[in-house]
């Protein structure tokens, strides 16, 4: 059986990586499993300075899910390239930084310096739904993603996935932003913007009012989308939201993704992950799949 997939022109041994956000760069989980069973590791938004992000409280647990409002605390490009990549570098992985920024400028400046650096991919963060500036504000139109997808197509030789928003109202042309915009692939979706309210204090759990979810409960929203976009888009799709298993990421692969990423499931067991390659595998088997690629886009629409 192949496993193997090159999404983007980035080589990976699965399809499986983890969403940025919910797997750091890599050093708590690296405790439970070694992390060259991945496909690949997509890193924590990391910002051209370094992010305080909100105040608390910004974690809440919500049915079949969770809400967050982290607001992209991270310790700069600065630090991950001296401190946090030559960890990761020694695993064989891909690696994909999330760069995330406040304006057009500063997303293209990181990824100047981005450029540089020993990495295989970057991923353009334009749909962090809980910052009070950039992301949303670039991501939620056409002309808007298209500016900023261009803008740092210019100065970045590496291979470029943007990240969507599920935000919006039409995700196939926010996607065909992304193609148009010369980026080698698109990866969604990013969280659903929620609320909780705590009756008793009658406010809203997180400081930050509102947050991103994500977890199980969001599976169908983004299945659906990939779907969506595979019609709209010919370049590769790396599909998420919700993945806890092999059949949740088949899930997504017959609507569509090249690859998937697994996030919320990493809070849920450290173990989601390398369990998912597994399970994969054991669907290869049971139904005589000889190459996981052959399966992308195969639905059978009613």
């Amino acid at each position: 059986m192949n496993t193997k997939i090159n999404f983007a022109g980035i080589e990976m041994k699965n399809p499986v990586t983890v969403a940025s956000g919910t797997f750091g760069y890599g050093r708590e989980y690296s405790n439970f499993f070694d992390l060259s069973k991945l496909g690949g590791i997509i890193t924590k938004g990391t910002s051209l300075k370094p992010k305080a992000g909100n105040k608390p409280s910004r974690v809440c647990e919500t049915a079949s899910g969770m809400l967050n409002s982290i607001g992209l605390q991270n310790p700069g490009v600065e630090y991950f390239a001296n401190n946090d990549l030559p960890f990761l570098k020694e695993f064989d992985t891909a690696i994909i930084v999330n760069a995330c920024g406040s304006s057009i400028d500063e997303y293209v400046e990181l990824c100047k310096i981005l450029n540089t650096l020993d990495i295989d991919g970057v991923e353009l963060n334009l749909s962090c739904p809980n910052v009070k500036e950039g992301c949303m504000a670039f991501g939620n139109t056409y002309d808007g993603v298209k500016q900023v997808t261009s803008k740092v197509r210019k100065v970045l030789d590496k291979p470029l996935i943007v990240k969507l928003t599920p935000n919006v109202t039409d995700i196939a042309s926010i996607a065909k932003a992304v193609e148009d915009g010369g980026a080698d692939a698109v990866s969604l979706i990013n969280t659903l913007l929620g609320m909780k309210i705590d009756i008793d204090k009658r406010k809203p759990v997180l400081a930050n009012n509102t947050g991103g979810l994500s977890g199980p409960a969001i599976k169908p929203v983004a299945v659906r989308m990939v779907y969506q976009v595979s019609q709209a888009v010919n370049i590769p799709i790396l599909g998420m939201g919700g993945i806890v298993s092999g059949d949740d990421a088949i899930e997504f692969m017959l609507a569509g993704a090249n690859a998937i990423s697994i996030g919320a499931g990493n809070f849920i067991n450290p173990y989601t992950s390398v369990k998912t390659v597994v399970e994969i595998e054991n669907y290869m088997k049971k139904h005589k799949i000889d190459d996981i690629n052959d399966i992308v886009g195969t639905v059978q629409m009613n």
